[in-house]
């Protein structure tokens, strides 16, 4: 593989071959080849014949005199690491030269040496705080194989294909053991470009063969075999997933290693004021919360947005009806118990009573004018809600600021000005619209009365989270059926130039509908929405009745079984929902969410404390297992031990997806992998014999129990991600 200067080097370079020619009439070449000589071994760059000429005058050519050099590439961070340590010495060495230059018996100016050398001790300070946080990361993050694999073998690939533009990579873990512990797929793909691009037919085999020729040395291969027409199977080395498994322990779970930080925004939840949050409101809660979790989690900046709908026409009728039921609302807080029904008796109404409508529209006039009564009357509403909807998101462990429609509704005036001063702007029938390339409806911005739309405070919304919030990633988690709507708003921003979408990632994760059992869209028996604190309320009832089924009322205290009870019941739900495919409508049933047995919560919570109970029936606390995890080195002998340890270190690789395509099923599917493999396990491998006549301890194997310890660690991270929280007894 051929080696390459990074751009900090190639910067350092260029600067440094300037300074030297700029004082070329004071030195002899020769002291100017030494100078640059000692410079490239700094660097650990070796030449060879390098020679100057006053013909030599140029960057380039310099730069030609290298001669590539071979160059191993760890899996990991250390070349980085390595060209900054090389900096580092070149930048120290070079201010200790400026510092003694009348040893060249030259006489720069002064005041330009001190400036120089002022810069070269700032950026010496910034590469040595770059080094050290560089450092930092790549001892703590946790490895994602994958990803290391696909810089091997997209390395391996460059060297024996040079001049193949963009060669596919695929590497997938094995589904099988005798196939290796991962695949290299890639010799395929290959073989079909040479001969589409080429017209050269080359055996997918013999192209596998040439890419293993090329495989840098690294850390993690034990060794590769070629199969059937080119597969590359991979096998890792043991010590390598020990090391691993072992640095798991030491630093805990810790994410995998994502780049330059960046700020991410996210529209969940989004329920309507004045009416109750139903189970529609469950999935974009639930999956939204969960995305927000992530990104936390691998160090991003995350803004949780509740984008309420709390301005509109509807608050006509409900102003108007307020001011009816309870005249004196403005010294006396209404006793609203119901607002649902309170929302319910203003439509009816709105409908029927013509007089009642007229007003309704006139307290809209006089609360978007910003009338102090009406704005009272409108917050008194709100509140209501708000304190409904609170319950909820306790209940469900939710965190979310709120940003409804009424945060943008001063912004709509300038939108609608925007696209009009762009020439974006057409009239249809008094209406203001705009004509999004690729979408045949159009936006409506701007009512024929002069009132705004959604599609108005859509596009403010998205304006503010892009411009001034910066928002780097944008996710809107809302239900299908508004698809077409969002891409319509993204698309226009794009098209007045709000954001690149190369730069800039705006995506709808959408989701589909909740079902009965019936497979119709999920209803009570009399046809109406479920409400969402109903089914939160028999979720509960049903967790408590599954465990005293299980006579676990005998065995737990009181605090415990209300811990269990919470913990499986909003577990469930939750879990149930994110197992699912969230692209497709999934069927809502308490008694296989509620089920311990196969995919489901209740599972994976009663595995999960079974685990964490196997070092604590053994008399091991937390202080040993910690201490293990130092000095002890994981034995991965058995097939068993060796499909755990691999199992358990596809973790980053997993987050890594779903970050990607945004995805979560993944990770209750991998978390489930992971139980049952623990299983396995723990059903072949003795973590603790114990004596058959008497029951006692006989041997505690240190190393299964901390392997114990790794899979439930990396389940509790699981866990917390999904929004689920585990209890230690159940």
């Amino acid at each position: 593989m051929a080696c390459c200067l990074s751009c900090t080097s190639v910067l350092i370079l260029v600067r440094l071959f300037s300074f030297l020619k700029s004082i070329s009439e004071s030195l002899f070449f020769t002291q100017l080849e030494t100078i640059f000589k000692y410079y490239l071994e700094l660097i650990s760059l070796p030449v060879i014949a390098v020679t100057f000429t006053r013909q030599t005058s140029t960057v380039p050519e310099i730069l030609q005199l290298l001669t590539p050099c071979p160059l191993s590439r760890n899996c990991c961070v250390t070349t980085q690491i390595s060209f900054q340590e090389n900096e580092i010495k070149l930048l120290s060495a070079e201010i200790e030269r400026l510092k003694n230059f009348g040893c060249l018996g030259v006489s720069p100016s002064l005041e330009g040496l001190r400036d120089e050398n002022a810069k070269l001790k700032y950026r010496l300070n910034f590469l040595k705080k770059s080094l050290q946080e560089e450092r930092s990361k790549s001892t703590k993050s946790m490895i994602n194989i994958n990803s290391c694999l696909q810089e091997i073998f997209g390395a391996a690939i460059q060297a024996a294909y040079p001049d193949l533009e963009n060669p596919p990579l695929v590497v997938t873990p094995s589904q099988q053991p005798k196939f290796g512990d991962y695949q290299c797929n890639s010799a395929m793909g290959i073989s079909q470009i040479l001969l589409k691009t080429r017209e050269q037919k080359v055996s997918p085999r013999e192209i596998a063969e040439r890419i293993v020729k090329n495989i840098p040395a690294n850390e993690c291969i034990e060794k590769v075999e070629i199969a059937g027409p080119g597969f590359i199977n991979v096998h890792l080395r043991k010590d390598f997933v020990s090391k691993h498994l072992s640095s798991l322990l030491i630093n805990g779970v810790q994410p995998p290693a994502i780049g330059k930080r960046k700020k991410v925004v996210v529209d969940f939840s989004s329920p309507n004021i004045a009416k109750e949050m139903h189970v529609g409101h469950l999935r974009s809660t639930i999956i939204g919360e969960s995305m927000c979790r992530l990104f936390e989690f691998v160090g991003y900046d995350v803004l949780r947005l509740n984008h309420l709908g709390d301005w509109g026409t509807q608050f006509g009728m409900l102003i108007a009806h307020l001011q009816d039921k309870f005249p004196d609302y403005l010294s006396v807080s209404p006793p609203i118990g119901d607002l649902q029904a309170f929302y319910k008796e203003s439509k009816q109404r709105f409908d029927t009573e013509e007089e009642f409508k007229k007003r309704a529209y006139q307290c809209v006039v006089l609360l978007q004018s910003k009338n102090p009564d009406f704005i009272k009357a409108w917050n008194l509403i709100c509140d209501v809600s708000r304190r409904e909807f609170q319950k909820i998101y306790n209940c469900l462990d939710i965190t979310i600021i709120e940003r409804g429609e009424s945060f943008y509704h001063e912004m709509m005036k300038d939108i609608v000005k925007e696209f009009e001063d762009k020439g974006f702007v057409q009239v249809d029938d008094g209406r203001k619209v705009v004509f999004v390339p690729g979408f045949p409806v159009p936006l409506t911005i701007m009512k024929s009365d002069g009132g705004y739309t959604y599609d108005t405070s859509d596009l403010a919304a998205l304006k503010h989270r892009l411009c001034e919030e910066k928002g780097d990633i944008l996710i809107y988690v809302v239900d299908s059926g508004q698809s077409v709507h969002l891409q319509t708003v993204f698309a226009a921003g794009q098209m007045i130039g709000w954001y690149d979408p190369k730069v800039t990632r705006v995506t709808h994760a959408a989701f589909g509908v909740v079902l009965g059992e019936d497979k119709k869209k999920f209803k009570t028996r009399s046809g109406d929405t479920v409400r969402l604190i109903d089914l939160l309320e028999e979720g509960l009832k049903r967790a408590m009745d599954k465990l005293k089924d299980k006579e676990r009322d005998k065995v737990l205290t009181p605090e415990e079984l209300k811990a269990a009870q919470t913990s499986v019941a909003f577990g469930c739900i939750k879990y149930a929902d994110l197992s699912h495919n969230r692209l497709n409508d999934y069927v809502f049933s308490f008694d296989k969410m509620l089920d311990d047995r196969g995919n489901t919560a209740a599972y994976l919570l009663y595995a999960f404390t079974r685990i964490r109970a196997i070092a604590r029936l053994a008399n091991i606390d937390e202080q040993m297992l910690r201490k293990a995890a130092r000095e002890e080195v994981l034995v991965l002998d058995h097939e068993k031990e060796w499909k755990l340890g691999k199992c358990i270190l596809r973790f980053p690789e997993i987050l890594q997806k779903i970050l990607e395509d945004l995805l979560l099923h993944t990770l209750c599917d991998y978390l489930y992998e992971l139980a049952t493999t623990f299983t396995e396990f723990y059903d072949s491998c003795y973590c603790v014999e114990k004596d058959r006549q008497t029951g006692q301890i006989v041997k505690v194997n240190m190393w299964r129990l901390l392997l114990c310890e790794a899979t439930a660690t990396v389940m509790a991270k699981g866990f917390d991600i999904l929004g689920i929280k585990p209890v230690q007894r159940m």
